[in-house]
């Protein structure tokens, strides 16, 4: 069974809510709930985690639900999956430095620009989330 699942944000203020759990096989899966028939799960690649990340600390996403939302411990167990399993060394020093922000609690701002170097620059991490949350919802 795959773990409990936290919310990073609502698309919309009475939208769903994305967030994201562990999964068995030693990854994760991005989560889209609220729905009228449930959740809906499909995995969630590294750059899922990292935007998810970064609109958590960009605030871009309407509030969660209170009891599912994502913790920073959560978020920095999240980034350090990624940084953990990736293999491109540069990639990899700079999502060494993104935890490492997340882990110390730097400013906000500081942690967001950590994230989207680890992404790539030009990125936009919510844009991103909204398309895999629309993608999830299509597929029903």
């Amino acid at each position: 069974m795959d773990g409990v699942a936290c919310a990073v944000g609502r698309i919309g203020p009475d939208g769903p809510w994305v967030g994201f759990a562990p999964a068995i096989d030693d990854g994760y899966a991005l989560v889209v709930g609220g729905l009228v028939e449930g959740s809906r799960r499909a995995a969630a690649d590294g750059d899922d985690l990292l935007a998810l990340a970064t609109a958590y600390f960009e605030e871009t996403l309407d509030e969660a639900p209170e009891h599912l939302a994502a913790t920073l411990g959560d978020i920095g167990a999240a980034v350090r999956h990624v940084a953990e399993h990736e293999t491109d060394p540069e990639r990899r020093r700079l999502l060494v430095e993104a935890v490492d922000a997340v882990d110390d609690g730097l400013a906000a701002d500081v942690t967001i620009a950590r994230l989207g170097r680890a992404l790539g620059d030009g990125v936009d991490a919510t844009a991103r989330i909204r398309g895999r949350v629309r993608g999830l919802l299509e597929t029903a």
